[in-house]
């Protein structure tokens, strides 16, 4: 198949180019050239925000288009209506914030979502991403439209700094906040897990919204902090995870997801629980969808931020992450 990815050189875009890649397709990459391309591919340079950015798409042919975009709609609208007669299906990778809030439990595709336009310009994220799918099925209609509505990504190429951070932060040694409780469950899913499903996905020619996570309780925080420590551990700083109740760390001000990534704390935070860690996703398990352990993805993911010396990339539009130092000690001594 002919793959035309617009992004492709960071995180989830360059996962999707990666396992298109794997199974023989033709990728084209159309980017604004501020990082490399991954090898293998056709590159087309444009910035879609800029007049005439689209020009380098203007000629060419594709069974599908994989579009990641996080801002303003009216840039997916301007593609998908380029593209509409010369590609076969959509692909938008959207996000399970366009629920409206608070979803309840368990929550599927066929909830409740925010209202939101293909033509927003300066909208928060929620509607930003409901635009982009409204914008991909006004060009290409819901039988040639595929809604990927993804929970929490993390693995190898993360530029949100989650994941990262806790490798880094256990790199580190000594004690290690760790919020309890230990079982609490998570949700997430391995970038490479959610770009071979999207690439499954349009071989097998799927349409409309899926909630693409893993299952509730995929993991826990326990194993997933667990699974940090050893591999960080071989480094030679040796980490301890002291464990703390989740009531201790919110009186100390610690905020859960942001000072903490990934937690948060099911019976104090239950509607942001519900949010990120209480999607359900019958439809995409039904369709083939396959996580793997949190293991290796820890694993993995720390094998990549030592190949880039251990620094991760950081996307400018989104906040950095992580307790301080300082707070994290207080909190401990306390």
């Amino acid at each position: 198949m002919r793959l035309l990815i617009l992004g492709g050189t960071e995180f989830v875009g360059r996962a999707v180019v990666e396992s298109a890649l794997a199974r023989g397709w033709e990728v084209t990459v159309f980017h604004r050239g501020r990082h490399e391309a991954p090898a293998g591919v056709a590159t087309l340079l444009g910035d879609r925000t800029a007049p005439d950015g689209l020009a380098a798409l203007a000629e060419g042919a594709w069974d599908v288009v994989v579009d990641t975009w996080s801002a303003a709609p009216s840039a997916v609208r301007d593609a998908a209506r380029l593209l509409a007669g010369r590609v076969g299906r959509h692909v938008y990778v959207s996000s399970s914030s366009v629920y409206a809030w608070p979803p309840a439990v368990g929550y599927d595709e066929t909830g409740p979502v925010v209202e939101s336009s293909a033509d927003a310009v300066d909208v928060p994220y929620a509607e930003a991403k409901r635009g982009g799918e409204l914008a991909a099925v006004e060009s290409f209609g819901e039988d040639r439209s595929l809604l990927v509505r993804a929970g929490l990504i993390i693995g190898p190429w993360e530029n949100i700094g989650r994941l990262p951070w806790w490798l880094r932060r256990m790199a580190r040694g000594g004690p290690v906040l760790a919020p309890g409780p230990r079982d609490t469950p998570l949700q997430y899913i391995d970038v490479r897990d959610l770009a071979d499903w999207i690439v499954q996905a349009a071989e097998q020619g799927l349409s409309g919204p899926y909630n693409l996570v893993s299952e509730q309780g995929h993991a826990t925080i326990g194993e997933l902090l667990e699974a940090c420590a050893r591999v960080t551990g071989t480094t030679g700083a040796t980490p301890e995870l002291r464990w703390t109740p989740a009531e201790a760390i919110l009186a100390a001000g610690v905020e859960p997801w942001t000072d903490l990534p990934i937690w948060i704390p099911r019976a104090e935070r239950p509607e942001l629980f519900n949010a990120v860690h209480g999607v359900g996703v019958a439809r995409a398990l039904e369709s083939g969808l396959r996580c793997r352990p949190v293991a290796d993805t820890v694993r993995d993911t720390w094998a990549w931020l030592q190949s880039i010396g251990g620094t991760a990339p950081q996307r400018a539009d989104r906040p950095v992450v992580g307790l301080s130092p300082e707070v994290e000690a207080k909190v401990l001594g306390a």
